[in-house]
């Protein structure tokens, strides 16, 4: 049997297009949750209770490759924020960590909790994942490199800043990076 990937891709992503594509096409086989029409604050905690029963209920083990790219990295700490101390190995591609505004020009968003994780992290009560690591631009103003370092060296995930890129990673260094990681994971197990 191929590796099994928990895979959320970012709002409006599909697990079957884009980057859930290109992993399938290297024979991996993706399941996970899309969000098509986004999270909005009023479902928000629907869609994290659905990722939290996801993860308890098919994917709570050494073995589980956990893979997030920005909002369905956010719905994912949200929902490990909710649970025990995560068994299996998580990787978030530009992940969104709460509030964020533009320095360049105007613009920004809060999604829902938007403090909660931060806030977590800071108090040292996020429940952190056996094993975490983080991949986000220079560049991305969704996804504040600063800000993924700090977390990163609070919770003792490898984070990698990637040099020129902004919120979208080259799609090579990205599948590199994956293939990496999985590697690992599987090497760990």
């Amino acid at each position: 049997m191929s590796q099994r990937v928990y895979y959320l891709p970012g709002r409006g992503g599909h697990l079957n297009q884009g980057l859930g594509a290109a992993l399938q096409s290297k024979g991996l086989q993706i399941v996970g949750r899309e969000l098509p029409g986004g999270a909005d604050a009023g479902g928000f905690a629907t869609h994290v209770d659905a990722v939290a029963a996801d993860l308890q209920r098919e994917h709570w083990h050494r073995e589980s490759v956990v893979l997030a790219n920005s909002f369905g990295a956010y719905l994912l700490l949200h929902a490990l924020a909710q649970l025990p101390p995560f068994v299996g190995n998580v990787l978030l591609l530009s992940p969104i960590l709460g509030m964020v505004f533009r320095k360049d020009a105007p613009g920004g968003f809060v999604p829902p909790r938007a403090r909660k994780i931060l806030a977590m992290v800071e108090a040292g009560t996020f429940p952190v994942p056996r094993r975490c690591e983080i991949h986000v631009g220079s560049q991305d103003w969704q996804s504040d490199p600063q800000r993924a370092l700090a977390i990163g060296l609070k919770i003792g995930a490898k984070v990698n800043v990637v040099p020129d890129q902004g919120h979208i990673l080259e799609r090579s260094y990205t599948l590199t990076a994956i293939d990496s990681w999985i590697n690992e994971s599987i090497s760990l197990q």
